[in-house]
Parts: C-alpha cells; sequence; structure tokens
C-alpha cells in the first residue's frame, strides 16, 4: 500500500511541478520563440522521465506479481500436504 500512496504522490508532485512551470513561463522575461522552444525543451524531457518512471513501476509490478505467485503456490503445496496428512 505504501508504494501505491508513493505512485500518487510523485504522480501529483510532478503535476504541481507542470503547472507551476508553465505559469512561470508565462510572466517569463523572454521572447516568444525562446520561451517556445523552452517549453518543447521540458515537456519531451518531462514525457522522457513520465516514460522511465512508468518502466520502473511497470517492472516493479511484475516482479511483486511473480514474488506473491510464488507464495501462493508454496501455500497451495502445504496445504495439500496437510491434507494428505490428515486423510492419512
Amino acid at each position: 500500500m505504501a508504494t501505491q500512496d508513493n505512485g500518487i504522490g510523485l504522480a501529483w508532485f510532478l503535476v504541481g511541478a507542470a503547472v507551476g512551470a508553465s505559469v512561470a513561463l508565462l510572466y517569463a522575461p523572454q521572447s516568444g520563440r525562446d520561451t517556445r522552444r523552452f517549453i518543447v525543451k521540458k515537456s519531451l524531457h518531462g514525457k522522457e522521465a513520465l516514460s522511465d518512471s512508468g518502466k520502473e513501476m511497470l517492472d516493479r509490478g511484475k516482479e511483486l506479481f511473480d514474488k506473491a505467485r510464488a507464495v501462493a503456490d508454496e501455500a497451495a503445496e502445504a496445504f495439500e500436504h496437510a491434507v494428505k496428512l490428515v486423510n492419512g
């Protein structure tokens, strides 16, 4: 559960950072061309960061799924063994 909370918090932080950066750009003392270049550059950087973060989360989810499957398999084997012991 804690990892889900951290992921949501990170997502909201990134959204807040993007909104804050956008507002700051609107008041920046640069030419329109320079500002547009800056926005494109930062947007591409943000897109890459979100993509990398998503890949990391997907990999972590797969790891957790594999661990949970292994634990479930072990529990099923233990249950079958206990049933055999009870039934004789």
